[in-house]
């Protein structure tokens, strides 16, 4: 009975310890450490009290509150709580799932599950390490810049894309299209990787949409095709006919457990992206990390029909009163989920295949071309807001009503009216082969243009332009790309956004030359912009009713200002009289001054915990070093735990202060 109430006493101090503990280290914290912890210091602790104290004594159980209340079972049950909150800070220093919160593998699950997924995802991290250093990755990436190993490194990575299959392959397939990043010798071995997606089975089919539809399949349509139209690593296209209007529709379905399997693997992309920017430094002047993020982030946004559904709507909106012969297909927002979109099914073939203009001449080749750019910058420089995958598969074109239609839209570009501004005088400059232009439209464009001389850029942007004087046809594709190269030289970046932009009109190019191979995209937006102008110039007088309502509109938000003027022009006089006016400069406002502060202050706050475990163990050491009693042996085991502790922070510290210097150098 003894040995039994002394277990039971245990575990009461044990859940003391842990509530305890759990409330100094604060709230948010992970409940599996602070069991283990607390199961880790109670059998440590109680081990060393044991064997140093109770084993010799005899404990009658009449005395037992006499014995708990005594000075060194005070001292147990107190180096217990510090070795426990000690042991937790170590779990949570080296937990890698704590410091890396880009791979998203955080979750509120059960401890179980939490590392059976730990486990596989592990598993899976290791193999893709194991398919690139088999094929060369770590050998050929050091030397990739030399042209000699360019096309042996671009075979090493695209072989290992492919046998990691899944989403490394689609990425290889990004990766392809981003010709101002990659030389040609890499673009061409990443075009050669293909997915072959199986189609959903009929009973996979059935089950996607007896989960997201409102009712049984023959309730909500006449007919629909098992057959899809299409097949796709995310989804798959079908044709049915909608029972509520008796229209001919599509259905896109998501295939089912996607989103899981992508949100694994695409966790182990980025650490795979951090690997190889870790060994190579043109993976990380190229900015391997920011792609696969990136794509990490566009890929999860497609995953999502609502998001498709939106953009759809929203680029329907912006022509819908276009006089353009441009079609967008309609969403059926009933039928309509984040797995399931039901769309209007477009009529047409793809321009991609050659036989669908070949009745056309080349003057009615050039109104269709001139109808799908108008369209696209009527989005982008009008709107703000375009479809961003113009390949020639996604624009379709009907012959017997003369019409275009756009389809997918799971990817979409959004513009500030900045940047707007910015690539109105980006074609003005190239049309008009004016640098000072065009710079103005870069820097309108690029981040943290302050630290670059005008002169120097400007020379480097003509030098560009006058490869293009004097031809028939302007090269885009060369013209785009060479303007990413001198922007990376002189060490600026694009907006993500502008960036996407720029890339979306070399493929617009390349699909508007499919329909009229004379077509000149900077030739025909200056007569856009041109239009554009003189129609807002006109505007007003067109409609004076309209233009009347706006001015008032315009006016009644500028008044409230207005009035405040004379009242703040003459505070500001006073002040300047009084010798009050202070010019303040706020370092916070700029967010890479912020994060510098804040990262300094933390830096300073670990630092100060660090030198204050050392103090405060030394202290203990030397006290456990001036008494003799037997539970000094406790004040020796916290006092070592606390420098250990202390030398860790300061490590810890000091690498990540190599690491910074190294980053800024």
């Amino acid at each position: 009975m003894g040995i039994i109430q002394q277990i039971i006493y245990l575990l009461i101090i044990a859940a003391l310890i842990y509530f305890i503990s759990g409330r100094l280290i604060g709230s948010n914290v992970n409940i599996f450490k602070r069991i283990l912890s607390v199961i880790l210091s109670v059998s440590f602790t109680t081990f060393v009290f044991w064997y140093s104290y109770l084993r010799n004594r005899d404990i009658a159980p009449e005395n037992i509150i006499e014995n708990v209340i005594s000075v060194s079972t005070l001292l147990w049950i107190g180096s217990m709580m510090l070795i426990s909150m000690l042991i937790y800070l170590f779990f949570e220093l080296f937990d890698p799932i704590a410091l890396d919160e880009k791979t998203g593998r955080a979750g509120r699950k059960t401890v179980f599950k939490k590392y059976v997924g730990y486990w596989r995802y592990q598993k899976r991290l290791r193999a893709v390490v194991k398919i690139a250093v088999t094929n060369g990755i770590t050998r050929t990436v050091k030397y990739a810049r030399n042209r000699e190993n360019e096309r042996e490194f671009a075979i090493a990575l695209r072989v290992t894309l492919e046998k990691c299959g899944g989403i490394f392959i689609k990425f290889g397939q990004v990766l392809s299209t981003r010709k101002e990043l990659f030389s040609r010798t890499i673009i061409e071995e990443l075009e050669k990787l293909q997915q072959n997606v199986p189609e959903m089975t009929e009973k996979e089919v059935r089950e996607v949409l007896a989960q997201n539809l409102p009712g049984d399949v023959d309730e909500v349509f006449t007919s629909f095709e098992m057959k899809p139209m299409a097949a796709a690593s995310i989804g798959q296209v079908h044709k049915a006919i909608l029972r509520e209007t008796n229209e001919e529709v599509v259905v896109k379905l998501l295939r089912p457990q996607v989103k899981e399997i992508m949100k694994e693997d695409l966790s182990i992309l980025l650490e795979f992206a951090n690997w190889i920017s870790d060994r190579s430094q043109l993976a990380e002047s190229l900015g391997f990390r920011t792609l696969a993020e990136g794509f990490a982030s566009s890929l999860r946004e497609e995953t999502d029909f609502k998001i498709e559904a939106r953009n759809t709507i929203q680029i329907r909106n912006v022509l819908k009163n276009s006089k353009l012969k441009v079609e967008i297909p309609n969403v059926y927002e009933k039928y309509s989920n984040e797995n399931l979109l039901i769309l209007d099914y477009m009529r047409g073939q793809s321009i991609a295949h050659g036989d669908v203009l070949i009745t056309k001449s080349m003057e009615e080749r050039h109104q269709i071309a001139e109808s799908l750019l108008a369209s696209y910058l009527e989005q982008a420089l009008v709107a703000g807001i375009f479809h961003a995958d113009p390949h020639p598969g996604n624009i379709y074109y009907d012959p017997t009503r003369d019409e275009l239609s756009i389809l997918d839209f799971g990817s979409v570009c959004r513009l500030s009216n900045l940047h707007q501004e910015g690539l109105r005088l980006f074609f003005i400059g190239i049309q008009h082969n004016d640098a000072s232009i065009l710079y103005e439209g870069v820097a309108l464009l690029v981040k943290n243009m302050d630290h670059v001389k005008r002169d120097e850029i400007e020379n480097s942007i003509s030098q560009i332009l006058q490869k293009i004087v004097y031809v028939n046809q302007i090269q885009t594709d060369e013209l785009v790309y060479s303007i990413f190269n001198v922007i990376r030289e002189y060490d600026l970046q694009f907006y993500p956004s502008v960036s996407i932009a720029l890339r979306v009109i070399v493929t617009l190019d390349g699909t508007l030359r499919i329909i009229d191979p004379r077509f000149n995209i900077f030739e025909e937006s200056k007569a856009f912009s041109r239009d554009y102008m003189r129609n807002s110039i006109l505007e007003p007088f067109r409609d004076p009713m309209e233009a009347r309502r706006r001015l008032e509109e315009e006016m009644a938000m500028l008044l409230p200002n207005l009035r405040k003027i004379p009242r703040r022009i003459d505070q500001l006089v006073k002040k300047v009289e009084d010798g009050k006016v202070i010019l303040h400069h706020d370092i916070f406002s700029d967010k890479s001054n912020s994060s510098f502060v804040l990262q300094l202050f933390s830096k300073f706050i670990l630092l100060a915990v660090g030198i204050t475990f050392g103090i405060i163990s030394v202290n203990l050491l030397d006290i456990a070093q001036r008494i003799e009693t037997v539970y000094a042996i406790f004040l020796n085991t916290a006092a070592y735990l606390g420098l250990f502790l202390c030398a860790i922070l300061l490590v810890r510290l000091a690498i990540q202060a190599i690491r910074d210097i190294k980053k800024f150098k």
